[in-house]
């Protein structure tokens, strides 16, 4: 059986060498006896996605993909460029799309996740009026909400283009939703989301921006100075946890979450290679499935030890 290899995005200055952000793991893959090929990243968001893989050899059999985020439809143009080549991406772009889009991925994992409801883009431009009052009404109408897109949200500007105290003055969802598309642009991932805020445990530090609210795997968080949501990562293979560790915004966090119903609603996903980020409950209940990603395209902490995942993959 053919063994896997493992695509990652080219230095756009050296197109010879894998992205400095990636260069360890190539390396750590050379290391466990595995073979990597370099993808162009910019000619994959251009549309361009032939000429993306012209360093990938023909026939190069079974691969998955290391890097950065792509949208679902130049994903699915990436899938189909490598397969006219001889390649074979283990993620097939329906089951990318299924986990890096909240749409995807919200039914399996309602209830375990905050409540979230979504309004499909038109363009780049924002939700009417009716069409948000209708959301925050299906949200329940009251209380706090976050808003991000299927993919991300702009935790940075909290109060400007992420957090909504009171879904009910309709006029704050407004110009909170509204400056959020603004400053998502042409970057705006298939539409808006609104997800119901819930409180987490938070570490005691005051140099982070807060509270977990389920944002995307960027990390949503608070921007009141209250710490970190204490947060966990969870990398997926074929429904079996491969690695656990702190989330990326706070890699030396020692996080220890509570699996006990997660691993049967990734294989409800039936998506191979996913991360679910967790993260507890502040009154102590329980850990929530805060995010669910695509494992090609979800960051690992700094100085995580990532040899058993990478092994697991050219294993797969």
């Amino acid at each position: 059986m053919p063994v896997p290899s493992i695509l990652f995005p080219a230095d756009p200055l050296n197109p010879r060498r894998p992205d400095p952000h990636f260069a360890w793991e190539a390396r750590l893959l050379r290391e466990l006896g595995g073979e990597h090929h370099l993808v162009d990243h910019d000619a994959l968001l251009a549309g361009h996605a032939e000429e993306a893989v012209r360093r990938v050899p023909q026939d190069a059999g079974p691969l998955w993909y290391r890097g950065w985020m792509l949208p679902s439809a130049r994903y699915a143009e990436f899938a189909a460029a490598l397969t006219a080549r001889g390649g074979n991406l283990l993620t097939s772009a329906p089951g990318y799309a299924a986990a890096h889009e909240l749409p995807g991925w919200y039914g399996v994992f309602e209830g375990a996740t905050p409540p979230s409801v979504w309004i499909p883009a038109d363009g780049t431009a924002a939700p009417t009026p009716e069409e948000l009052a209708d959301a925050a009404a299906r949200l329940g109408g009251t209380g706090p909400a976050i808003v991000k897109d299927y993919v991300k949200s702009r935790k940075h500007e909290w109060h400007e283009a992420c957090y909504v105290p009171e879904l009910a003055d309709l006029a704050a969802v407004g110009r909170v939703v509204g400056r959020f598309v603004e400053l998502q642009g042409e970057f705006l991932a298939g539409g808006v989301v609104l997800r119901r805020y819930e409180e987490f445990e938070r570490t005691g530090g005051s140099d982070q921006d807060g509270a977990r609210v389920g944002g995307g795997p960027d990390g949503a968080d608070g921007g009141d100075g209250a710490g970190r949501a204490v947060e966990a990562r969870v990398w997926w293979l074929d429904g079996r946890p491969i690695l656990v560790g702190p989330h990326p915004d706070a890699p030396h966090q020692r996080v220890e979450p509570d699996l006990t119903h997660v691993p049967a609603l990734v294989r409800r996903l039936g998506c191979r290679f996913v991360t679910t980020d967790l993260a507890r409950l502040a009154d102590g209940s329980g850990w929530r499935v805060v995010e669910v990603g695509d494992g090609q395209v979800s960051d690992l902490p700094r100085g995580v030890d990532a040899s058993g995942l990478l092994a697991s993959l050219i294993a797969a």
